[in-house]
């Protein structure tokens, strides 16, 4: 057996099947492209599915690759095991139609025996029951005795209906020292003696809804192999942790801590989650994944905390993982070397996250610790919810983490009182932050113009146009004096008419007007209180000092008003149709759509949907007027007005009342009076979070528009079923009776029909070798039936071997059943199959009962014959 690298036998592995007429891929990026199925990369697969369903035609119908993968379904299990991981690489060769399980498996033999020199003695083969061809594949090309060979009933590759079949697993025994206790171990067995390294999967079968397994016209192979798992082989470790392509890291952390890799198994397990969650994190972030609180984001948040909290077990209490980016693209820049130039970008963000946690964490796991004492002593073993809520709230937890961390103490955590607290995350959370934060360059840019030059004069409430001056031009994070022609930067303004994004209501746009210039405003957004707007110099240029006339696009400020002005007659009437325990989680109101979050424990019916959509166009139809009106902080709360949770208030506040409906603090822009929202149209409600949900709604025009469209799709449907638009309901129901009257008359006539033959069948059978054998040939019968005929039929024999062929619609449908006391000595699964490949076909299932297709009808007796051969056999 040749010893040799991760990268070597990546490399092997690649020019191997190069050499075969391959074409080898480069590792896709883990973040998926134009698949909306996948959060990450997670199988060798799968960057190939469009080639496997036939949406795409391949550049060559061989292919092969490295793919990185990422999977955390079972993320507990890291580091705790020898083989699971979160990042992992899966070797794979592919074909598209071109070569099946002949070359497949002798390639593979060929590469574990030549070019790696695994001894043969120590490889075993499983396949499924049924698949004779890969038996007679192994046994006699290959040349395998028959009792290296086992077969195993989930040696079948399915995933419901769709492309399917058979696979082979290539296993290396690593002796008797890694056996289980059980006398009986061998292949199959869950120790660690018997490691599969291979498995090959023979995509040959279509099933069908019917669960027929019907040929495919284009068969396919793919194969995988862990990268990681062979190197465990070849480098002869006990896990893949001891590989190299893994333990450089371990090695790394161990020189920062001094403490013996082999101390415990705590230690081990720390030292393991930490290597692998650093190698995630590096690929996951080159290719394009940062830390965030939502999808992908939050994945790579999660890893990069759960390696940290396992750093304190090491006794590691600065940041640290940073450090290992570089180890880490070290070892794998051979396979891929775009790591290179990513490398310094992966360990800022790296380091930026780890700054954030490391300084909440310390306190964090001390108050955990004393939760967990305290509990002890009323002899409780869970976290409250509340004690949950406040880890996570204050100190940055998240609440898989507090559950992993007490899980080492045997508590758990009550989810449901953890829920519960969620209401107030967003306003505590906005009162724990700076008012201008981030302590990034650009936001120190913003804090020196407000200390400066003071906070520009706001008069968009009340004018859309202004005759103003410029006080500061930034362009690329810099304070500039002059923008010119094609340059974008932004502009901070004496006074202003443009809303800054904030609240979630979108920032104003609009452009600024002076002799010879052209510019437009494409945004305004704030920071460090400071209101300044995005610009693009189209002709002349603009200077520090210069005068212009600030102009807000009327148009689209009148969308963004009406549906603002509709986020808060809806929140009231969430509270009414739902309870009092609603409360606003967020919002984005755009010119085109309005998004309300808000905290509930359960989706919407369609009634409350409805109800909530009819209030707020009641309210609107009674053309409140909006009024504000600027008072103290205490008095607005004296007058009942809402506090939303985005908002940070000083000591005046605007409250924003519509009518004496709604009242709310409130910084943005709205409307004069109710009735210019028009039309309020939800389009969808979904839940976002534990106990969040959100609704998106359409107001105005595009509410309207949204209408019409629907009521297009209306006529257009009844025009179909030839019925007017006022009664196309009742046409369907009328057709959609009709149609279950007509499928019960056509299945009880197919079940008559097939009950009509079962005496006839009956008559055909014979006795072979002391065993009832009926084959008999059926006409017009569907699989559900064809299933039927064969229940009864094996009730009434008894005892026995049946298999029934139907010529349906010019294919052939097969279904065979074996007695249990017989399939010890027959499978229904291996005679269904041989008799469907007579007819073109084949198929397989259980030993009891198994269906096939076949594509020639004409040869549906010699199919017969051959089952009937079979057994006499024995």
């Amino acid at each position: 057996m040749k010893r040799m690298t991760g990268n070597e036998l990546r490399k092997a592995y690649l020019d191997f099947f190069e050499s075969k007429g391959h074409m080898v891929m480069q590792s896709a990026p883990l973040v998926p492209k134009n698949d909306p199925t996948l959060l990450w990369i997670n199988a060798g697969m799968a960057p190939l599915k469009p080639f496997f369903d036939g949406r795409a035609v391949p550049p060559s119908r061989k292919m092969a690759s490295s793919q990185k993968c990422i999977r955390t379904n079972d993320i507990e299990n890291v580091g705790r095991t020898a083989r699971h991981h979160t990042l992992f690489e899966m070797l794979g060769n592919f074909s598209f139609g071109d070569y099946f399980k002949e070359d497949a498996i002798k390639w593979a033999w060929e590469f574990l025996t030549e070019v790696l020199g695994l001894p043969e003695d120590r490889l075993w083969i499983t396949i499924h029951p049924g698949d004779e061809e890969a038996f007679e594949i192994w046994n006699k090309k290959v040349g395998l005795s028959s009792d290296r060979i086992v077969r195993l009933e989930e040696n079948f590759w399915e995933i419901g209906t769709g492309p399917c079949g058979p696979c082979s697993e290539i296993h290396y025994d690593r002796g008797e020292e890694y056996s289980c206790d059980d006398p009986n171990c061998q292949v199959g067995c869950e120790c660690d003696r018997y490691l599969e390294i291979w498995n090959l999967v023979f995509t040959q079968y279509n099933q069908t809804e019917e669960g027929e397994y019907l040929p495919l016209p284009q068969k396919n192979i793919d194969t995988g192999m862990g990268l990681e798992r062979i190197a465990s082989v070849l480098q002869n470790t006990d896990s893949n942790y001891e590989t190299d392509l893994v333990k450089p890291v371990i090695d790394k952390v161990q020189e920062m801590t001094g403490i013996d890799y082999t101390k415990d198994e705590q230690v081990r397990t720390a030292y393991r989650v930490i290597a692998d969650h650093i190698r995630s994190i590096t690929f996951a972030v080159a290719d394009g994944a940062v830390p965030s609180n939502e999808g992908r984001g939050y994945v790579i948040r999660r890893i990069l905390r759960r390696a940290v909290r396992w750093g304190r077990v090491l006794e590691i209490t600065e940041p640290f993982l940073f450090k290992l980016v570089s180890v880490v693209v070290e070892m794998m820049k051979p396979g891929y070397p775009e790591l290179v130039e990513k490398a310094e970008h992966v360990a800022m963000i790296v380091e930026n996250e780890e700054n954030r946690f490391q300084e909440t964490l310390d306190q964090g796991l001390n108050i955990l610790s004393q939760m967990i004492a305290e509990q002890k002593k009323v002899d409780s073993n869970e976290i409250n919810g509340e004690q949950a809520f406040k880890l996570y709230d204050t100190y940055g937890f998240p609440l898989d983490l507090t559950q992993e961390i007490v899980l080492d103490s045997g508590f758990t955590v009550a989810i449901d009182g953890f829920n519960a607290a969620m209401e107030a995350q967003r306003q505590r959370a906005r009162a724990a932050r700076e008012d201008y934060g981030f302590g990034d360059t650009v936001a120190e840019v913003y804090k020196k113009i407000r200390e400066e030059k003071g906070l520009p004069e706001f008069t968009g409430y009340s004018s859309l146009e202004e005759e103003t001056e410029i006080i500061v031009l930034v362009k690329d994070g810099d304070m500039v004096e002059t923008l010119t022609p094609g340059e974008m930067g932004q502009v901070v303004l004496k006074r202003t008419p443009f809303y800054a994004e904030s609240g979630g209501q979108a920032g104003d746009i609009g452009r600024l007007e002076a002799e010879g210039l052209i510019t437009t405003v494409t945004g305004t957004r704030k920071l460090a209180e400071v209101n300044f707007s995005d610009v693009l110099i189209e002709d002349g240029a603009l200077t520090v000092g210069m005068k212009v006339k600030a102009i807000v696009e009327d148009g689209i400020r009148k969308d963004i008003t009406r549906n603002h002005s509709a986020t808060h007659i809806l929140h009231k009437v969430l509270k009414e149709v739902l309870g009092d325990h609603v409360n606003q989680a967020g919002s984005l109101v755009e010119p085109i759509r309005l998004r309300f979050d808000f905290t509930h424990f359960q989706s919407l019916t369609k009634e409350e949907l409805k109800a909530i959509e009819e209030k707020v166009n009641n309210e609107i139809r009674k053309n409140h007027p909006v009024k504000t009106t600027v008072t103290s902080l205490e008095n607005a709360r004296k007058m009942g007005a809402v506090a939303l949770f985005d908002e940070k208030y000083g000591s005046d506040v605007r409250v924003v009342s519509v009518g004496d409906y709604s009242m709310e603090l409130c910084g943005g822009i709205h409307i004069q009076s109710s009735g210019e929202i028009g039309v309020f149209k939800i389009v969808s409600e979904a839940g976002i979070a534990a106990g969040v949900r959100r609704i998106e709604a359409l107001t105005g025009k595009l509410a309207l528009d949204y209408l019409s469209k629907r009521e297009a799709l209306l006529e257009e449907a009844a025009n179909l079923v030839r019925a007017n638009p006022d009664d196309l309901v009742v046409r369907v129901e009328r057709l959609l009776a009709e149609m279950k009257e007509k499928d019960k008359e056509i299945n009880a006539l197919k079940q008559k029909f097939a009950g009509s033959q079962v005496d006839d069948i009956l008559n055909q059978v014979k006795e072979i070798n002391g065993i009832k054998f009926l084959a008999a040939k059926v006409e017009g019968i569907d699989g559900n039936a064809l299933r039927n005929m064969g229940d009864e039929l094996k009730q009434k024999l008894g005892s026995g071997v049946l298999i029934l062929a139907s010529d349906f619609k010019n294919k052939v449908l097969f279904v065979s059943m074996v007695t249990d006391d017989l399939t010890k000595k027959y499978q229904a699964g291996k005679i269904v199959g041989e008799a469907a490949r007579v007819t073109g076909g084949g198929g397989g299932g259980r030993p009891n009962m198994a269906q096939a297709g076949g594509k020639d009808p004409a040869k549906i007796e010699d199919a017969l014959k051959k089952a009937e051969e079979m057994i006499a056999q024995g």
